[in-house]
């Protein structure tokens, strides 16, 4: 199936009020998965090349599996870098990745204008949309004061009017990663409305696995279109692994098989929860 282009994907979300989901491949196996899960939902997917899976391959090779395995699939999709580095979104435009997210919210603020203001520049002259953060997202665990952590208002809307990035991560609440068990901080909804207003442009949430169903659909209405959710689905792939090993000495390729079918469904059900399943070939 033909490439997918990421800002019809997104414009199309947020003129329907759902949002895309975006995933990350760490193997052959959980690529299969989401590609799968892609195919089966009729759902339109980003597959992230994110910050495990590059050192771990580097991100050329990474690219390279995805793009195989998509292309010889059914399904509508975006190979988008995640949290990239200057160095690895030039690489990852020369390389033909169709989407890319720039991270330079570790910089003071000025300088991360500045960088990423220039890797728009160039970015575009390619045709990709970018992606970048604004906002502190705490590992899940950490004792934090939220208030500390949120995207200011103010900051966002001049970080978006000179940089001219297509599409905004937030800090609302969200965190990286899950414990089992432990309570989630509830979304800012009323935050993510303002950011909303103030910078005019579709909002992505990195950090969604964990997040209860009703503020995942209270976040799509107030302006997200874009979900990043990786933990859910590696924990699914992960029981699928012990499930098979529990039984006894097992071959892997039996494990992991087990690990992508479990991978499969879980997301799918992330995919209706986000909206975007049944929606491939209307926003094709």
């Amino acid at each position: 199936m033909p490439w997918t282009n990421p800002r019809k994907l997104i414009e199309g979300a947020r003129a329907g009020n759902f949002a895309i989901g975006a995933f990350n491949m760490h193997n052959v196996e959980t690529t299969e998965a989401l590609v799968w899960a892609a195919e089966q939902a009729d759902a339109p997917v980003f597959l992230q090349v994110g910050r495990a899976i590059i050192p771990h391959m580097g991100v050329r090779k990474a690219f390279e599996m995805t793009k195989r395995i998509a292309e010889e699939s059914s399904a509508h999709f975006v190979i988008h870098l995640d949290h990239g580095s200057w160095d690895e979104c030039i690489e990852a435009i020369r390389l033909g990745f169709n989407s890319i997210m720039y991270d330079g919210a570790h910089l003071p603020f000025e300088e991360n204008i500045k960088t990423t203001r220039r890797i728009v520049e160039i970015a575009h002259d390619f045709g990709i949309p970018v992606e970048a953060e604004l906002g502190k997202i705490p590992d899940v665990g950490e004792s934090v004061h939220w208030p500390d952590y949120y995207t200011d208002v103010g900051e966002a809307q001049r970080f978006v009017a000179e940089t001219g990035v297509d599409t905004l991560a937030i800090s609302v609440g969200i965190v990286h990663g899950v414990i089992p068990g432990l309570k989630p901080e509830p979304l800012a909804i009323g935050r993510t409305k303002e950011l909303r207003d103030a910078t005019g442009i579709p909002l992505v949430l990195h950090g969604a696995s964990g997040i209860p169903e009703d503020e995942v659909l209270a976040a799509r209405a107030a302006g997200v279109n874009k979900f990043n959710a990786d933990t859910d689905l590696r924990h699914a792939f992960r029981a699928g692994l012990e499930a098979v090993f529990a039984t006894g000495d097992r071959q892997l390729e039996e494990a992991m098989a087990e690990g992508r079918k479990r991978m499969v469904a879980a997301t799918i059900e992330k995919m209706k929860l986000y909206g975007c399943a049944g929606k491939a070939r209307e926003l094709a």
